[in-house]
């Protein structure tokens, strides 16, 4: 080899050694994603316009890995959330900014961040695995000081003293409903019994959950059997996730599986 085509060989390779380390260092987009939002396949976009009002949209998203994009399933139809609006949960406080409201037990605020949609539930029967029939017996419990603070039991199993919430009187709202895994325990005292559920009105605001019609509620309970993630977040807020949701130009894809 000349001596020229020597240099060139090791100016290339100075060029290519420190590419080839950036791009093997490289982190993809998912992983800085937070969680269980950076693997999830399918999402729930909810979108208040505001901390402070109930008001909010609701939009249906998959894809085929966290890798590619996320497609559209529909156009965004309207829900309400908690009658306080919504304020950012203590295990996303990081993201928020100075003066916005933080959710505590008892405030009628929708929790902001991001949760896995978890098990289906009401008084109608259903023949989906793990689906938890609703009874004239069955509570959940908002008690902080109860080992059984945010979770669904019997009256039996809370106890007769302790502050529950008596789900069978709650019609027509759950008829039909899908639990969020929110991870609160008493000791934060940050909200608990956060359901997706069958609205009450199109204008009247939850105790902190997210409501909609019923065909949509048991729609998104196929949508969510394989698995899916639900994102609460107010508009101001989205562009701090603008790497890990679906980008405002994102146009419905032409099959919606959740229909």
């Amino acid at each position: 080899m000349r001596p020229s085509a020597h240099r060139t060989a090791a100016m290339l390779a100075a060029v290519a050694v420190p590419l080839l380390s950036s791009l093997a260092g490289a982190q993809p987009r998912s992983q800085s994603c937070p969680a269980p939002l950076a693997d999830a396949r399918r999402l729930v976009l909810v979108t208040a316009k505001s901390f402070n009002e109930p008001a909010a949209e609701m939009q249906l998203y998959e894809r085929d890995s966290a890798a590619e994009p996320w497609r559209a399933l529909g156009a965004a139809e309207p829900v309400v959330l908690g009658r306080g609006g919504i304020g950012w949960s203590q295990f996303f406080r990081r993201f928020a900014r100075a003066r916005e409201p933080i959710k505590i037990e008892g405030d009628k605020r929708a929790p902001a961040g991001f949760y896995r949609i978890g098990r289906s539930f009401g008084t109608v029967p259903s023949p989906r695995p793990g689906h938890i029939r609703v009874t004239d017996d069955t509570v959940c419990v908002y008690e902080p000081s109860s080992p059984h603070y945010n979770r669904i039991v019997s009256r039996t199993v809370a106890g007769p003293d302790v502050r529950v919430e008596n789900m069978s009187r709650m019609l027509p709202m759950y008829r039909r409903g899908l639990v969020v895994d929110y991870p609160t325990d008493g000791r934060s005292q940050a909200g608990s019994c956060i359901f997706i559920h069958v609205w009450h009105t199109p204008t009247t605001g939850t105790a902190g959950c997210v409501a909609m019609p019923e065909p949509r509620v048991e729609a998104l309970q196929e949508f969510s059997a394989a698995g899916a993630v639900i994102a609460i977040l107010p508009q101001q807020a989205l562009s701090r996730f603008a790497a890990c949701l679906p980008k405002p130009s994102d146009k419905p894809a032409e099959r919606a599986s959740a229909r």
